[in-house]
């Protein structure tokens, strides 16, 4: 099947007053994907087209775009299920447009970091590994398979309205840690997760959840998270 591909265009080098979409036709086949597409075009029809990809399966992150309105993983999306003869790609709404597809990434990564995203235990280390039962690391098995490829920061209506809110991705790894019992770092986390830009900036919305490519309960773990920092208060 024939589909054309209407793809966001935009070269701040060129001078270029505003982004445009330009349409490419691409002969597809059965377990085609998105990423394949896009590599056709790229390839073979115009070597200018920019957007980031590197895996191919689904680990990554690098990916993430906006096809056809819903924040996914190009390499994992196949285009016969969207049954679609015109599929509008973007880029990841709520980040700067480097060119064309590829956004800004610094922002979201400087919002990970705030958050101290590593195992914090000053204990003296044990002669070996440090010890968890397979009941305790079921509490974080979820937010483990989080690829950080940002499509759940980047549908967040907080996010929008607030380039100081750490977003969901960087919360839910948070979480990852603070609930690991060998983990020792809430206090060292706190002042950035209690305040209007860390947890209290999430409105329960559920736009995260539905953008994740792995199905993570991310709005869940957010709000034990919540319930965590109030129960530290008291």
């Amino acid at each position: 099947m024939e589909v054309t591909f209407k793809v966001f265009r935009f070269d701040p080098n060129k001078s270029q007053e505003k982004p445009e979409y330009k349409s490419y036709k691409v002969n597809t086949s059965p377990g085609m994907t998105v990423l394949d597409a896009l590599n056709e075009i790229k390839w073979n029809q115009d070597g200018t087209l920019t957007f980031r990809k590197s895996c191919r399966s689904g680990i990554c992150g690098s990916c993430a775009m906006k096809i056809h309105g819903i924040n996914r993983l190009a390499c994992e999306t196949q285009i016969e299920p969207l049954k679609k003869k015109t599929i509008v790609i973007d880029p990841l709404p709520g980040f700067e447009v480097i060119k064309d597809l590829a956004v800004d990434i610094d922002p979201f990564f400087e919002h990970l970091a705030k958050v101290k995203p590593y195992l914090i235990n000053d204990e003296p280390p044990p002669d070996r590994e440090r010890i968890q039962s397979p009941d305790d690391f079921k509490h974080i098995s979820d937010p483990i398979a989080c690829i950080l490829c940002m499509s759940c920061t980047s549908s967040c209506p907080s996010f929008w309205g607030d380039p100081e809110y750490i977003g969901p991705a960087a919360l839910y790894k948070a979480y990852r840690y603070v609930f690991d019992t060998r983990d020792k770092g809430l206090k060292d986390r706190i002042d950035v997760l209690d305040n209007k830009h860390g947890l209290w900036r999430c409105h329960t919305i559920f736009n995260c959840m539905d953008a994740c490519p792995k199905q993570l309960k991310i709005t869940h773990g957010i709000s034990l998270l919540k319930r965590k920092i109030l129960s530290e208060k008291l």
